[in-house]
């Protein structure tokens, strides 16, 4: 009678049961983000195109800027220009911008994205995952990126929008790079009346 030698069988079932082990804790360290229901989405970007004008910016890090938001594409979007300004006073000056940067926030079908084009270079999109405070609060969350080799390339990962009142409204920001996210600072924000906001 031959026998048949069934380790290289059982061999391969271990190495495939480690290997679906692998990509099951994988997905479960980096999930898809839940996101806003299509009504939540529309109110959050409604209330983003509220903030149309020029703001003035100040960091928690030390830093300063100008904010100038505008309407394009038939209202469709809202895009964010940032205006460098004075950053002499900042306690880390690696994180204070030098360059101006982008971010648009649209509508994707039911999804609210913000593209966020950094000075680090790449563009990461976040989706409004969460809204909170009966609109005054909005979530966004990593969803992918461009021109970022990896996941664990530096990139801005997450951003909290808190609408205070009309000429008031606070982000705070945080940072992923090599497997750790921190959040970097807050921006406090207020609008420049229209004619002082005149270049």
């Amino acid at each position: 009678m031959i026998g048949f030698d069934t380790r290289p069988l059982l061999m391969g079932a271990v190495a495939l049961a480690i290997t679906v082990r692998n990509v099951v804790m994988a997905e479960s360290r980096n999930p898809p983000p839940q996101k806003l229901d299509r009504a939540s989405a529309l109110t959050a970007i409604e209330r983003s195109k509220k903030l149309e004008g020029t703001w003035q910016s100040k960091s928690t890090k030390g830093w300063e800027e100008r904010q100038q938001f505008r309407l394009i594409a038939k209202n469709a979007a809202v895009v964010s220009q940032s205006m460098p300004g004075p950053s002499a006073d900042a306690s880390d000056a690696e994180t204070a911008p030098n360059a101006p940067m982008l971010t648009v926030f649209h509508m994707d079908g039911d999804d609210l994205l913000l593209t966020h084009y950094c000075e680090a270079g790449n563009q990461p999109r976040l989706i409004a995952t969460a809204i909170e405070d009966a609109g005054h609060t909005v979530c966004f969350t990593f969803r992918d990126a461009t021109n970022m080799a990896s996941r664990t390339t530096g990139h801005m990962h997450a951003v909290v929008i808190t609408f205070v009142d009309h000429n008031h409204f606070n982000e705070q920001w945080s940072w992923y790079e090599d497997v750790k996210e921190q959040w970097m600072e807050t921006v406090h924000n207020e609008l420049i009346p229209a004619a002082a906001g005149r270049p």
